[in-house]
């Protein structure tokens, strides 16, 4: 069957694109199955050779637009998780995979997108040009997930310079300027800092990872844009990394957007990663669609669910609906949106019309 060249425009705002070029040395500009051919044999992570995402299947899905990461942790001794050793080194390798998107924007691969009239002209070569999707490039937003690359709060001034417009203060367990999953407590002195100084800067504040003491503060402490990048539902999955009723409705007062995301573990109760099997397991895209219906109904409407996949997110198809097999397959979900009773327009919301008027209030 010969491809659309123009698929449905969809918006992902949750990617680690560079993280994925400059740590797993993986080439994006490069077809899916090329970088799983490339990657066969080697066994330094579970998802060599599973990858999901890449430029092409971007542009084959429609994917016109994403949010794409900076992400590198800072662990202090006697931290258990995968880290950098000082938040210098944190800073060095953010800046390695701001050098890789820079890269893609000379080669004609990406462009950046920082203000409402560059995200006019980039919808306009989307939706409104007829020529081939395979030869536009894939606009960008720049978030940082985690912020203690920051190595002081005069950093994120350079990084709002380089276009960062979206920050989530933390990721995984201790951070230095706010608790994350998996760990307890909320915002440091100097986390209460960096939300004032991204206030100024008029930056999106990103909810995402944030303890449930965390997110309590940071809604009380924050005026300005707040989205949840990728996040599930608490009542469906019980877990602290998932939204509780409380806060799902907290963030539609706010105004805010929800991406749902597409790890098996937050899609299926009691998951072991490395063990469990998708198609064993029975997780398949139709998971999903429950939780963008919980949100709905809390919600009203079809105004605060999106797409935030997370796809390759330190995973591939190991841990991900196993009737995925590119993110190009996230256009199945028209289909099982349309079989739940969900009408164009809402479909539409959810593939972009949501992120996109979001941006459009937060820059206006």
């Amino acid at each position: 069957m010969k491809k659309n060249s123009n698929p449905g425009f969809m918006i992902d705002a949750h990617l680690d694109l560079a993280m994925n070029a400059v740590e797993w040395n993986r080439d994006l500009r490069m077809p899916v199955a090329g970088i799983r051919e490339r990657e066969l044999g080697l066994t330094d992570k579970l998802d060599r050779a599973k990858g999901t995402v890449a430029l092409p299947e971007l542009r084959e899905g429609g994917i016109g637009l994403v949010v794409a990461t900076q992400i590198a942790r800072y662990v202090e001794p006697g931290n258990p998780l995968p880290g950098w050793h000082s938040p210098e080194i944190a800073w060095a390798i953010t800046q390695a995979q701001l050098a890789w998107y820079k890269a893609m924007e000379r080669a004609g691969e990406m462009i950046q997108i920082t203000n409402v009239t560059q995200l006019d002209q980039h919808l306009s070569l989307w939706l409104e040009d007829t020529s081939p999707a395979a030869e536009k490039p894939v606009g960008y937003i720049l978030s940082l997930e985690g912020a203690d690359s920051l190595v002081n709060l005069s950093y994120l001034e350079i990084a709002w310079q380089n276009g960062l417009r979206a920050c989530g203060p933390a990721h995984y367990g201790p951070g230095r300027y706010a608790a994350g999953t998996g760990a307890q407590g909320g915002f440091t002195r100097q986390g209460k800092e960096l939300l004032s100084e991204m206030d100024k800067l008029k930056m999106i504040l990103d909810v995402t990872h944030l303890t449930d003491q965390g997110f309590l503060e940071a809604i009380e402490i924050y005026k300005g844009p707040v989205w949840a990048s990728h996040h599930n539902c608490r009542a469906i999955i019980n877990h602290q990394r998932q939204l509780t009723d409380e806060q799902i409705k907290i963030l539609v007062d706010r105004k805010s957007v929800i991406g749902g995301v597409f790890d098996t573990w937050m899609l299926t109760d009691n998951w072991q990663r490395g063990i469990d099997d998708p198609f064993q397991r029975d997780v398949r895209l139709e998971r999903i669609i429950d939780h963008y219906d919980h949100i709905c109904q809390i919600a009203g409407n079809s105004l605060h669910v999106a797409i935030g996949s997370d796809l390759d997110g330190t995973y591939g198809k190991e841990q991900s609906p196993w009737d995925l097999d590119t993110i190009a397959d996230l256009n199945k979900l028209t289909g099982l949106l349309q079989g739940r009773g969900y009408s164009n327009e809402d479909i539409d919301n959810i593939f972009y019309k949501n992120w996109l008027r979001f941006l459009r209030t937060a820059w206006s």
